[in-house]
């Protein structure tokens, strides 16, 4: 029962990881020293796809399961509907590599628009110190 529950922990943590690999630049643009957990997130998400490495928690999820004596995933909602998200068959490395590139098609566009933003609101506040 607990490495049941520690592998369906590792499942979850798996996927926040990805959406917060693909989408926590946006959470940055509102909480700014999310940069520093993001930044390190980003880049070992993309280095593992394009990479074509397995994460580390999925060989931790597949020891849990053997604990339990599964090896497939049976009857609970994270394996029906989180584990297809994380594990999508048909899994290719040349899939691989457009996901890795599409976290960075996602994230250049928002660190651009969040260095331009620094960046105004420095030279608003050195212009405005430099008249006043």
């Amino acid at each position: 029962m607990l490495y049941d529950l520690l592998a369906k922990a590792v499942v979850l943590s798996h996927l926040f990881f990805i959406l917060f690999s693909v989408l926590g630049g946006l959470l940055m643009l509102r909480w700014n020293k999310l940069i520093w957990l993001h930044i390190p997130i980003l880049t070992w998400a993309v280095f593992i796809e394009i990479n074509h490495w397995t994460c580390p928690l999925t060989p931790l999820e597949n020891w849990l399961r053997e604990q339990v004596g599964n090896a497939g995933y049976t009857g609970s909602f994270i394996e029906h509907y989180i584990i297809p998200i994380i594990y999508p068959t048909g899994l290719t490395t040349e899939i691989q590599t457009m996901l890795g590139l599409g976290i960075l098609a996602i994230n250049i566009p928002i660190y651009g628009w969040y260095i331009h933003r620094k960046r105004k609101y420095a030279q608003d506040d050195y212009s405005g110190n430099a008249s006043g």
